[in-house]
């Protein structure tokens, strides 16, 4: 009996003093900047957006950081984003693609920049440095260097230009 309780005692107090050790706290400062620091970020994307029921574009990325604290709370596209546009039929509008994106999801406006190419949906291709997506005002522009190749047409080339949505009503600056 005695080597039985003896037993119990070895095994039961390192327990008995573990618990009564003093309190620690594991909690770190942290400076958290939202304008740097991504609240939401995830790799390898490809999402269907909707409008009143319908899907209306479909995003391809393979990053995808989102900064809904920031001042202005934006997505931020540092790799590749492939977009296309849907009319009600599903067929495609537009495509545009770029290698780094900004989404400033209050002004509803697209910031696209780095080998920014586009296809419209008569064969028309444009390319750019920069190109920005206001989708309330229905307007796609650019203030630097575009080139618009025409299927069957003359290449056109002109610094900055504006469209409707679809990019097939055009102007240049």
């Amino acid at each position: 009996v005695i080597i039985w309780v003896m037993v119990i005692l070895v095994f039961t107090m390192p327990f008995f003093f573990a618990s009564c050790g003093q309190e620690r706290n594991n909690t770190i400062d942290l400076v958290f900047d939202p304008e740097t620091v991504p609240t939401m970020a995830t790799d390898s994307v490809t999402m269907m957006i909707s409008d009143s029921g319908l899907i209306r574009y479909k995003v391809i990325t393979e990053r995808w950081e989102m900064y809904q604290q920031a001042k202005e709370p934006f997505s931020f596209f540092p790799k590749e984003v492939f977009l296309e546009q849907f009319d009600t039929t599903f067929a495609v509008v537009f495509t545009i693609r770029a290698d780094t994106a900004w989404n400033f999801e209050k002004k509803k406006l697209w910031r696209l920049k780095g080998k920014v190419f586009a296809r419209n949906v008569i064969g028309e291709t444009f390319s750019s440095d920069e190109v920005f997506w206001d989708q309330q005002k229905q307007q796609i522009y650019s203030e630097v260097l575009v080139k618009i190749d025409r299927p069957g047409k003359a290449l056109l080339i002109a610094e900055g230009f504006t469209s409707d949505q679809t990019m097939t009503d055009y102007r240049f600056r």
